[in-house]
């Protein structure tokens, strides 16, 4: 069970960084955050290293004078059942690393590629597992080491730089501080214990480590430390006794140094009571036991958590597609479909139920009577222009009663005014409907992945539109010259009735050249022109919704279904061929879903185990 637990978080967080290969930094870091850690923390010199490779049981950190770590480390320790013993960086997955030299050697390089080979830091980690027989299942971050000046090389903001990485890293509350602290130094002046102090008042999350316990001064010893007097923490403090320098230049390996620090315990008077509790391979028991409390814990909001990044995955995924069939008739199929989800926008848009359809009415209401009113009639009625067409019309002979051919070039005239006003609604109302087609292909979240697709739908509904708009024409064009071959018999006769009641026929006849006459046959002219553009104000919205919007609605993909009814099963193809944008994000969500899903299933199993 503990081996399960701990090795938990390894998996977990190898899937955290494997996530973040698949565009979900986001993701990963709200579930990085909610998983626990171990920062080591201590200040240079101070034996942190050390602790770790203790821990570990390999010898594989860079080592030399001055700040040696300049990256974050995050290690992960994997207890396995086989004797085989190797390495893996995160940069390098593919390779497994057995020599201890070349880890080191690799650790030194990969920092100098961020770093350069210079005494500056960097907060981008270094990721390396740790597969072997002899370690716990744990996962440990190496910090640079906290320091109070800049020596030369190094920039004046040093100090703070290393204390802000630092302190980024141990103020999440699921970070385990291993608060490193040389035995040999008043432990009021620890670094590592000052900082932990800062982001964990209550030392809830911190466990002391003591090092250097053999080169304490003859006749000293830790015991007001490692018994809580001088400095007391939640948690026990644990001393340990790391290899020297000399052991190190000498290549004494863990095994050994191990066998060493249990016999120093075992017989130093000072510490021998304490020997169960001391020593490295007791701190990576204590630290194990820990985490796998703390995990106890989070597994419910864990599994919470991935459950809705696996739902909001799902959700994505549906929404740009499942990978695509190559059969022919499950191509046609899934393009008619998306077909029917643009035609079924473009329809909303103009019932609506999304924007836009509302400003072909503004056509009609505003832009046609304002178009009518703008038409030249008080210039073409004029007396002057009366004259002369009523004058051009009786030819060499006057009229006799009436000027009946002035009055039909005079209306003839007019009523092609109307023409103009005709074609606009059609040509305002097709601008409106290929605005609404444009826009309905981009609100269309499934033809997204189809650039191809989406390309010809929306040139075949603009030349649908293009030929219901001429059809358009042709009908507003015709109410307009119909209104021309057959003037309104009713309007006119009304004319000599009044003459009669006038009484003087003959007076009327002598005065018909007159300014009076002309004034009053441009009024009667204007008048029937104005009735005839009433019955057009109504008429022409009517044409360009019968012939445009109905017609839009009802056949707008018509032509195109029978188009795409006669490709073959490579046509239909290349209309499917998606944007590699969107395959790519596929592949990326499809990956991550299967790694939250396998993190699910393995937590899952620990939950219920349980």
């Amino acid at each position: 069970m503990d081996n399960n637990l701990i090795g938990l978080v390894n998996r977990i967080q190898r899937a955290c960084t494997a996530l973040g290969d698949y565009g979900g930094e986001g993701a990963v870091a709200s579930l990085w955050e909610s998983l626990p850690s171990v920062a080591v923390v201590g200040g240079q010199s101070s034996g942190k290293s050390s602790v770790l490779e203790s821990i570990v049981g390999r010898d594989f950190l860079p080592r030399g004078s001055g700040i040696v770590t300049r990256r974050p480390l995050v290690l992960q320790l994997h207890k396995t059942d086989d004797r085989f013993e190797y390495a893996e960086f995160l940069h390098m997955p593919k390779r497994r690393f057995t020599d201890l030299a070349a880890v080191r050697k690799e650790i030194s390089d990969e920092t100098d590629r961020i770093t350069g080979r210079s005494k500056q830091i960097s907060p981008v980690p270094i990721h390396l597992s740790v597969y072997s027989p002899n370690v716990v299942n744990l996962t440990l971050i190496d910090l640079p080491g906290l320091t109070k000046i800049a020596i030369d090389g190094q920039s004046d903001s040093i100090v703070g730089d290393i204390e802000n990485m630092v302190r980024s890293y141990i103020e999440k509350p699921n970070c385990i501080i291993l608060a490193v602290s040389p035995a040999n130094q008043d432990i009021a002046t620890s670094d590592a214990i000052k900082i932990a102090r800062e982001v964990d008042p209550q030392g809830e999350r911190t466990f002391g480590v003591l090092t250097k316990l053999d080169l304490m001064d003859k006749g000293t010893n830790a015991l007001d430390v490692l018994e809580g007097r001088s400095y007391r923490l939640v948690h026990p403090w644990v001393g340990v006794v790391n290899r020297s320098q000399q052991d190190i230049n000498k290549n004494v390996d863990m095994i050994a140094a191990r066998r060493r620090e249990r016999e120093y315990f075992q017989t130093n008077p000072d510490y021998s009571h304490l020997q169960s509790k001391m020593g490295s391979e007791y701190l990576g028991r204590v630290l194990s036991k820990h985490l796998e409390a703390v995990i106890k814990s989070r597994i419910p909001s864990i599994l919470a958590m991935i459950n809705k990044m696996i739902d909001e995955i799902e959700t994505e995924l549906n929404q740009i597609g499942r990978p695509l069939s190559n059969d022919a008739g499950a191509q046609l199929y899934t393009i008619l479909e998306l077909c029917r989800a643009f035609d079924r926008i473009f329809k909303e848009h103009l019932d609506g139920s999304r924007p836009g359809g509302e400003k072909i009415y503004l056509i009609f209401d505003n832009q046609l009577p304002a178009a009518m009113r703008k038409l030249p009639f008080d210039k073409h009625l004029s007396m002057q222009n009366v004259r002369r067409l009523v004058s051009e019309a009786d030819g060499y002979q006057p009229h006799l009663i009436a000027p009946e051919q002035g009055y039909r070039r005079l209306i003839e005239s007019s009523l092609t005014y109307f023409r103009g006003p005709a074609e606009a609604v059609v040509d305002a109302t097709h601008f409106i409907l290929r605005e609404l087609v444009r826009r309905s292909v981009g609100e269309c979240t499934e033809l997204k992945r189809f650039p191809s697709l989406q390309a010809e739908l929306a040139q075949a509904a603009i030349e649908a539109l293009e030929r219901m708009r001429d059809d358009g024409k042709k009908t507003a064009l015709r109410l307009v010259d119909m209104e021309a071959s057959y003037l309104t018999v009713e309007f006119f006769r009304k004319l000599p009735q009044e003459i009669e009641k006038g009484g003087n026929p003959s007076a009327s006849t002598a005065d018909r050249y007159n300014d009076g006459h002309f004034r009053r046959i441009g009024s009667n002219v204007s008048s029937y022109i104005g009735m005839v553009g009433d019955t057009l104000r109504n008429s022409l919205p009517k044409v360009a919704v019968h012939c445009q919007v109905r017609e839009a609605k009802r056949s707008l993909l018509d032509h195109f279904y029978t188009q795409i009814g006669k490709r073959e099963g490579k046509q239909l193809s290349k209309m499917l061929d998606e944007d590699p944008t969107l395959m790519e994000r596929r592949v990326q969500l499809s990956k991550r879903l299967e790694l939250y899903k396998h993190a699910r299933d393995e937590i899952g199993a620990v939950a219920w185990a349980k």
